[in-house]
């Protein structure tokens, strides 16, 4: 698997952060807030694969284009960059040793909480 950071996605987060669109929950509400397969669903059928792929910040270039399994690491639920998907994302991605993408949430986790990140 070769998961590489979307680059769009991280500016679609940083975007949204300089425009407050955010909610600084905590670290664990993100399996509450978590976008469900079915809000997924709904927001592909209405906006299509390019729009949902900016809420991911890896891709897995070895799966098809139009796969929601091609989409790792969310950051928000398709309005708002969420505080714990930063932080959940953030863990995750240095458990599986991807640098680029850990070091990109990183930067948001600074944006969203200043330098006590």
């Amino acid at each position: 698997m070769s998961v590489t950071l979307n680059k769009d996605a991280f500016e679609h987060a940083k975007d949204l952060i300089s425009k407050g669109q955010t909610r600084k929950d905590e670290r664990d509400d993100w399996s509450e807030h978590a976008p469900t397969a079915e809000q997924e669903n709904e927001y592909l059928e209405k906006h299509g694969w390019h729009e949902y792929s900016q809420w991911y910040l890896g891709v897995d270039d070895e799966l098809g284009e139009e796969t929601k399994g091609r989409y790792k690491f969310p950051y928000g639920d398709f309005r708002r960059v969420h505080r714990c998907g930063v932080i959940s994302a953030e863990s995750r991605a240095a458990q599986q040793d991807y640098d680029d993408i850990k070091n990109a949430i990183v930067e948001l986790h600074k944006l969203l909480d200043g330098d006590h990140a």
